[in-house]
């Protein structure tokens, strides 16, 4: 059987998940979506697109999507799904989870690499975060969940960017995009997206491509080359346009780590080993694709928190100019610790 995709959907109480879910239920994309709730609240899917039988636990939409509550954990839900899906009793082509607005994603897709069973039936397609236009930067001031959801997305939505002007919608953008540089930021109003923004985003894979935000990039002294390692504070509003951007001093931050010499394997491999125990928990999402000494292929490594993995990747092309590029997120990282480190193991 072919894996199941999954779509993990995040985002602060009210931003706007039911409107995006509903919208991608009731469109007509011929597919069978399984939508796993893990919600409290009562802004639960409402009864226009159930049909409600209070006795089982999935529900069938009227559409051909089916709905559950998560009741036990996750892990159980998701292996329940898959059973009935292997026997034939219930039809859908891939799951959406939609978070609590309090939760953190992280645990949520570790499930997918830890639970052998679940890695075996189940790819993790994405986490999408929506983030509220009107109150995104009074939730991502006052509460670190969502923070932390911004910081875990491969894809973020500003939602309700019609209720505020668009000078508020730019700045916080630009706040999301220094939190986040490697998802792109769309607005969405009413839940009006295109499905290829939202299924099939593949943020997961173990590819060559590693997008950072060209803006997060040329802002200031971010990429790293060599040993140019001066910090980003703005003290004197130097290389930016918006020094009132930056007001935010985000736990949430990330930083590029880039370099055109080849990296020692074994010195990478025991210094990324060390980091990821020490600041595991802190680490939130991190991709790299790098420049391997003695190896004609590039090298591509990924993680969420402690669970890192790594693969080859495609061949350096004849005349390609080979260089590592290294994307860290996460929750007060010890910035130069993670850069003068990484530079103490290139060749």
């Amino acid at each position: 059987m072919a894996l199941i995709p999954a779509t993990i959907l995040t985002g602060f109480l009210g931003s706007g998940k039911t409107t995006l879910l509903k919208r991608v239920l009731t469109e007509a994309h011929g597919q069978k979506i399984a939508v796993v709730e893990n919600e409290f609240g009562d802004e639960s899917i409402d009864n226009e697109i159930l049909v409600r039988d209070d006795q089982e636990q999935i529900i069938q939409l009227n559409n051909g999507c089916v709905c559950c509550t998560i009741r036990e954990d996750l892990r159980t839900t998701l292996a329940e799904l898959a059973e009935k899906k292997r026997k034939g009793t219930l039809a859908f082509d891939r799951v959406v989870i939609e978070t609590t607005g309090l939760a953190d994603p992280g645990p949520v897709a570790q499930t997918f690499f830890m639970d052998d069973e679940i890695a075996e039936t189940y790819l993790l397609d994405s986490i999408l975060t929506l983030v509220d236009a009107k109150h995104g930067d009074q939730q991502l001031d006052a509460r670190q969940e969502a923070r932390r959801q911004v910081g875990f997305a491969d894809q973020i939505f500003v939602s309700k960017a019609d209720l505020v002007d668009g000078a508020t919608v730019e700045a916080l953008i630009h706040r999301v995009k220094h939190m986040n540089p490697r998802a792109p930021v769309r607005t969405a109003n009413f839940g009006d997206v295109p499905l290829a923004d939202v299924f099939d985003l593949r943020g997961f894979n173990l590819n060559a491509k590693l997008d950072i935000d060209p803006d997060f990039l040329n802002d200031d002294g971010h990429g790293h080359h060599g040993h140019d390692h001066h910090d980003h504070d703005h003290a004197h509003g130097e290389h930016c346009d918006h020094p009132h951007h930056h007001a935010h001093d985000d736990d949430v931050k990330s930083f590029v780590f880039r370099s055109d010499k080849a990296f020692h394997p074994a010195k990478l491999e025991d210094f990324l080993g060390a980091i990821v125990q020490v600041y595991g928990p802190k680490m939130l999402r991190y991709k790299g694709v790098l420049n391997m000494k003695g190896s004609d292929r590039k090298v591509i490594f990924q993680g969420v928190h402690q669970l890192m993995g790594s693969d080859l990747g495609p061949k350096w092309a004849p005349g390609e100019k080979k260089g590592s590029k290294l994307v860290f997120i996460g929750i007060d990282l010890p910035k130069d610790v993670l850069l003068q480190g990484l530079e103490q193991c290139l060749a």
